[in-house]
């Protein structure tokens, strides 16, 4: 027996359990201060009433003999995903039902994904970004390059000429910066994967946040990208489905010659058994007129709160991107603190947690990630605070 040695090259610890850690023994010190976290991306608005119909509706379904379901198919119910390919057709694209895949959630088809692909092919990684593209790949053995994203690009990073990749993760909306591509350079991105024969993994988990013209929802807005690209998407934002799990993938026909779609709908019926019915029933509902003028309200409640947080960062003076279509706040760490530094400083004076920039890659040090998902009123009590601190520097 021979365990896999990529493990030992991970950190030690995943980044927000290292963040537990340090809040819980600050807590266990100083019992007596009113932490607000604004650190992990969890949503805080419960399911909107018609997801909570629908899945009451199937709840109840599921205990009469006549209407019970036992295993699903795999990659989901034709219900759903009709209506997501509604969803994508309402924004001019067409898709096959069968180009459509339910699942569990964002995260964990960002790692399986990679089944489909060899351990040999180099991944290219904005830098900062989401931890897990890069642990997924070095879990396996891959090689990984990064780009790096900085306050001069927009920590929008482009295609470099003479880099060479196989497989190239793109976030947009970013987690952690907030940074959203438009049309134009996403196409350039489809360009260079055309080029060098690559496939774009794009996560659209924060698609919903983006309202200003120019700005891309969805990789396939751009000609040429289902020859390039599988994108992943998420009801954890949009509708609240962060304790819920539903998810989806979009694996073009168009892609490989279709290999990848083959492969991926054999994969998912070897390792996967499907999200269950009722979790599929209050998604499908998310698309309703009704559900949509929901989420719509929730969606606001978030924006709100960014512009809250913003708003404290400006009267501070402090530099920062994100928030406007996006639910996360980027901004650069005052007097030159380190991440880390600022995470200790912030938790200890204005008793407000975030998260620290290096945590999502080398050049996220210096910077600091805050979270809009919050309540509003203690939101803008943590703002009030983090602007009053700020002021003794």
């Amino acid at each position: 027996m021979r365990i896999n040695r990529h493990y030992g090259e991970l950190q030690d610890s995943y980044l927000f359990s290292t963040i537990a850690h340090k809040v819980a023994a600050y807590q266990q010190a100083h019992p007596e201060a009113p932490v607000i976290r604004l650190g992990i991306g969890d949503v805080t608005r419960p399911l909107c009433p018609a997801v909570t119909e629908a899945l009451s509706a199937a709840v109840r379904e599921m205990g009469e003999k006549a209407t019970f379901r036992g295993y699903g198919p795999e990659q989901g119910y034709d219900f759903l995903r009709e209506a997501v390919r509604e969803y994508y057709g309402e924004r001019g694209i067409a898709l096959d039902l069968h180009e459509i895949f339910i699942r569990d959630g964002a995260k964990s088809d960002l790692g399986n994904i990679l089944d489909l692909f060899d351990t040999d092919n180099t991944v290219l990684v904005p830098d900062p970004v989401y931890p897990v593209y890069v642990d997924t790949n070095r879990m396996a053995g891959r090689q990984v390059r990064y780009l790096d994203a900085s306050r001069e690009n927009g920590f929008l990073p482009m295609p470099e000429e003479g880099v060479r990749a196989d497989l190239i993760y793109l976030c947009s909306p970013n987690n952690p910066t907030g940074a959203v591509y438009s049309w134009e350079q996403l196409k350039a991105w489809v360009e260079y994967a055309l080029e060098q024969n690559a496939v774009i993994l794009f996560d659209a988990a924060y698609e919903c946040f983006v309202s200003e013209p120019g700005l891309a929802r969805s990789i396939f807005e751009v000609e040429g990208a289902k020859e390039v690209a599988i994108e992943v998407c998420s009801f954890s934002k949009i509708a609240g489905f962060t304790g819920t799990r539903c998810g989806y993938t979009v694996v073009p026909q168009a892609l490989a010659g279709g290999k990848l779609n083959k492969m991926w709908l054999r994969r998912q019926t070897t390792k996967f058994n499907g999200v269950a019915y009722v979790v599929q029933r209050g998604a499908e509902a998310v698309f309703t007129d009704e559900g949509m003028k929901e989420i719509q309200q929730n969606l606001d409640y978030y924006r709100a709160n960014a512009a809250v947080i913003a708003a404290a960062l400006d009267e501070a003076g402090v530099w920062y991107c994100g928030g406007k279509n996006s639910p996360y706040i980027w901004l650069r760490c005052p007097n030159e603190m380190g991440s880390w530094e600022f995470f200790d400083w912030l938790l200890e004076h204005a008793h407000v947690v975030g998260t620290p920039g290096e945590g999502f890659g080398p050049c996220g040090k210096g910077y600091f990630r805050l979270t809009a998902f919050g309540d509003a009123e203690r939101t803008k009590e943590a703002a009030a605070r983090i602007k009053a601190a700020l002021a003794t520097l």
